[in-house]
Parts: structure tokens; sequence; C-alpha cells
């Protein structure tokens, strides 16, 4: 299955005639089954917008998305991780997790098992506001890999951790993605995030956001004992290369 992202233009309408605003333009993608891509850009340039299209959420666009050659993207198997861990206050660990799940899929057991594989079987039963965010984080991480999704979308969902968090959630999610792979489209504004998650990264324009450089990452897999050097001499690199590639802008 190969994801097509055709989009030619998204535009939020304006009560104000001739004052819309265009987030995206011309973005034209295929995404093969499983690749893990990052999205890097500067504020604003329409990256979550993306997200939320390629989610279902947004549809209001000029063009399509669609898996194959026929099949609409509308009947995949979608996850999404926000920025805030948006996990019900009221509602235990493992009931914020079963929240998502069908009754056959609770029967299963496969909630508990997943908890326990990624050391949260103690606080199963406890309820978010007893956790720190780093544990909040792994719990939504858990919710959207108990569906295993065809596509999981992240929109910066490690941001303002301490890095030492950070990093063990960043290791924690290839894992599961090694063990139930998905197409992952990962907002970052991170590049060294960006290099040691992805297969490939997309830098993105301010807007209207458009794919100015298509980046394939060449470390190899698997990346939980990669050398911080290696992140750092092609981070490097890329930024020799092009010296305002952060902020959306390439020059010829």
């Amino acid at each position: 299955m190969t994801l097509q992202i055709n989009i030619k233009s998204k535009i939020y309408p304006s009560r104000t005639p001739g004052d819309h605003h265009q987030a995206l333009s011309d973005i034209n993608l295929s995404i093969p089954l499983s690749q893990f891509v990052c999205l890097v850009g500067p504020s604003g340039c329409g990256k979550t917008t993306l997200l939320n299209i390629l989610s279902g959420l947004d549809k209001e666009i000029n063009g399509e998305i669609k898996t194959g050659k026929h099949q609409e993207k509308d009947s995949m198997n979608i996850g999404y991780v926000f920025q805030d861990p948006r996990l019900m206050p009221w509602l235990s660990v493992i009931d914020n997790i079963r929240l998502v799940m069908k009754e056959k899929e609770i029967i299963s057991g496969s909630a508990e098992k997943l908890l326990a594989d990624m050391k949260l079987g103690d606080v199963a039963d406890a309820f978010p506001n007893r956790l720190s965010g780093g544990m909040q984080r792994r719990v939504a991480l858990a919710r959207a890999f108990v569906k295993k999704p065809k596509l999981l979308l992240m929109d910066e969902p490690f941001v303002s951790l301490d890095q030492p968090v950070a990093d063990r959630l960043r290791q924690i999610l290839l894992s599961l993605w090694n063990e139930h792979p998905a197409t992952i489209f990962f907002v970052t504004h991170d590049i060294r995030e960006a290099i040691f998650l992805s297969d490939r990264i997309l830098f993105m324009s301010p807007s209207p956001g458009t794919i100015v450089k298509d980046f394939k990452n060449p470390l190899p897999r698997p990346r939980v004992k990669l050398n911080v050097t290696d992140i750092e001499d092609l981070k490097q690199r890329l930024l020799n290369e092009h010296p305002d590639l952060l902020t959306g802008l390439i020059k010829s």
C-alpha cells in the first residue's frame, strides 16, 4: 500500500471578501507502506494542517488523498497523537486505552499486554493526574498503538519534556513501530529528533506550506544505540548545504 498525497491547495475562508488564508500549496507525495516521515518547518507553515487533512478531520481541500491507485484513504485505520496527551481525567490509564477499542479487542487483553510491554502495568488503575508528563505521553502512545494503525499521525508529541524523558519516549516509539509497523507522519521543530526517528524528512516552506526539500535519511537502523555524533554530523551537513533550511528557505 502506498499513500498518495496530491493537494493543490488548502484555503481557510474568511468572512471578509478576498481575505482568505492559503495554508498549503502543491504538495505531491508518494509514501510507501510503514515509512517513518518527519515534517520539519517554521511555525505556521501548515504542518498540523497537513496532519488534520491526512486524519480526515479536515476534508475541505483542493486535491485528494488515496491509498494505492483507487482506494480512498477514509478506509484506513488511523491513529493521532497530539502535543497534549488528551487523556480523559475521569478514566484510569487502562480505561483511557480501552476507550478506542472494540468490545472483542478489550476481551482479548491486548491493552493489558501492551501496558505490560511498555512498563505501565503498575499504573493501569491510576488516574492521569497521578502521572508525570512523560508517563502521560507514554499512555498516549499506548492508546495510539493498541489499535495497530496503518497510519499514525504525531504532532510534536514529546515537546516540552526534559531531554532524558523525551529520549526514552523516542526509543519506546521506535520499539513500538518496529513491532507494529505503521506509516508515520511526525511533526517536529527539532532536526536532531527528525534525524534520529525518520526514514525521510520533509522540509516545508513558510505559509502557504509546500515541500522545499525531500531528504532520504541515510543513517542505518536500528537507531536505539545510534552515535550522537552521527546525528550531529548529518545535521551539520544539511545546514551547510542549506543554511536557511529550518526557516523553510532553499536557495538555488
